[in-house]
């Protein structure tokens, strides 16, 4: 996932579930303030979540799952007023 994305200022929805990515999630996704709805699941992902993502007030759909993400979810992640629904399973988180 190019960190570039996290310049995208007003991009509202990023679905990239289910295209084979590699690496780490970025943590310039954390610039995205307009983002809700953000999927990644069923890639290869790995590392852990970025604290970051804790920046996305707007986000109400966050999809992590089916990857090889590890590590704890950090309290940051708590700074998610907005979030409706996250999925996180089959990871090896803690």
């Amino acid at each position: 996932i190019p960190p570039e994305l996290g310049n995208l200022a007003s991009l509202g929805q990023r679905h990239l579930a289910e295209n084979e990515l590699r690496g780490t999630i970025p943590p310039e996704l954390g610039n995205l303030a307009s983002l809700r709805l953000l999927l990644l699941g069923h890639n290869e992902l790995m590392g852990s979540i970025p604290p970051e993502l804790g920046n996305l007030a707007s986000l109400e759909h966050l999809s992590l799952n089916s990857n090889e993400l590890t590590g704890s979810v950090s309290p940051e992640m708590g700074n998610l007023v907005s979030l409706q629904y996250l999925h996180l399973a089959e990871n090896q988180l803690m």
